[in-house]
């Protein structure tokens, strides 16, 4: 704990009871925000969008606040609050009682130990008399927290315009991949519409007159037809065979990190499954209908019971493929045929079933062209987001306890003052 800790030089320990007078919120309903609708927010127990709840006509607090969440499964949330607000009663607050603490610093450092002081039994909780008691060492430069503060609000600033970002090109992506993968493009590179070009009725609605309808198991390669994997892997060999779970495919790829490795024995007994580059996986057990493209540095691997292997033939391109079992008509019909309580599944026959509108190689490929390079964009925003993440953490560890200095750029300020 960091109270145990000795404080770095020009740095003093407090109590939070110290330098702050804490409070609460009040219930604050819904329909409460419905009836009077208004500019000030109303800040709750979740800690998505800020906390924010909605606004209504008037505000409980104004000032420099620091919040946090006192009940439920966000408990220990610190957040730093300004301005004119309302926070409903699973929101506890501090307000300085002098002006020798920047709240804005003290928010950053309380993020850093609230979560170790929440009771975990029965409803997790933070209530005001322990946030009361927990002892923290801060500068006694109100100029150097304000640095430190600025610097780590200048992080979190560049976190949340990517992460904005992000937003934006998965939302890109998503309406993309529904007009390409429903209407194409032409041979001029041009999106179709019922306007410019021709279509014709189907079983899926209108698609262009170009395609056709296809079903999945007539796009397999005839000597491996689409197939489950390994029955019972094992808990694990040494230089086993790496093997392919649900929860090892996120986000369209395959987390390489602590894949299960098998005996060799029990893999050589599942042949069928043995995966190839360029093979598409979709799980069918548990969580159905997530996709990915089998890399080539998992040739030769192998999949469990809950996913299936899906070998096309060399007509088809299987990035195409990719995006096409990611879509809304198929993860539809997915949807449609998964069945189960306690554990949800697709039969494999329901799997070989799926149909969608199929353009020819040529234009597959340029489909495929257009997706990947809108993925690469965004696989390259969320490098850099987990980048900038490190960084404040980092950033973190080292300000906000004294590890690193920033009295140089005081020094600066000062005597540019």
């Amino acid at each position: 704990m960091e109270s145990e800790m000795k404080a770095a030089e020009g740095w003093e320990k407090y109590k939070v009871r110290d330098i702050c007078e804490l409070g609460r919120g009040r219930v604050i309903s819904g329909q409460e925000i419905e009836r009077n609708p208004g500019i000030f927010p109303v800040y709750s127990s979740q800690s998505s969008n800020n906390g924010k709840m909605g606004t209504i006509d008037t505000f409980d607090f104004d000032g420099e606040y620091v919040t946090w969440t006192t009940d439920g499964a966000y408990a220990g949330t610190v957040f730093y609050r300004s301005g004119h607000f309302n926070c409903t009663n699973v929101c506890g607050t501090l307000r300085a009682k002098d002006t020798r603490v920047c709240m804005s610093f003290l928010a950053y450092k309380l993020s850093t130990l609230a979560k170790g002081y929440v009771s975990y039994v029965g409803n997790p909780k933070l209530m005001n008399g322990v946030m009361a008691d927990i002892e923290f060492s801060i500068p006694i430069s109100k100029l150097e927290q304000t640095k430190i503060a600025e610097i780590l609000s200048t992080v979190d600033r560049a976190i949340e315009q990517t992460e904005a970002l992000i937003a934006k090109q998965q939302r890109i992506k998503t309406g993309l991949m529904q007009d390409l993968l429903t209407r194409g493009i032409d041979k001029h590179g041009n999106l179709r519409s019922e306007q410019t070009h021709q279509f014709k009725d189907s079983a899926l609605g209108r698609i262009p007159v170009e395609w056709e309808v296809a079903r999945l198991d007539r796009c397999v390669r005839s000597d491996s037809p689409i197939c489950y994997g390994i029955l019972m892997p094992g808990t694990g060999h040494e230089n086993g065979v790496p093997v392919i779970k649900v929860k090892d495919i996120i986000g369209g790829c395959i987390i390489q990190d602590g894949l299960l490795l098998t005996d060799p024995k029990i893999d050589s007994q599942y042949k069928r499954s043995k995966l190839h580059t360029g093979d598409l996986l979709i799980t069918i057990r548990g969580t159905t209908g997530r996709v990915a493209l089998v890399p080539p540095e998992l040739d030769r691997a192998n999949i469990t019971q809950d996913t299936a292997r899906v070998r096309l033939e060399n007509e088809y391109s299987c990035q195409y493929f990719y995006f096409l079992l990611q879509s809304k008509t198929i993860q539809d019909q997915v949807e449609l045929h998964t069945i189960g309580q306690a554990v949800k599944g697709i039969n494999i026959g329901e799997v070989k079933k799926l149909f969608f509108g199929l353009p020819n190689n040529d234009e597959q490929h340029k489909i495929a062209e257009r997706l990947t390079a809108l993925e690469e964009d965004l696989g390259s925003t969320d490098r850099k987001l987990k980048k900038l993440r490190s960084l404040k953490t980092a950033l973190m560890q080292d300000l906000l306890t004294g590890n690193k200095r920033v009295t140089p750029l005081v020094d600066k300020e000062e005597e540019a003052a």
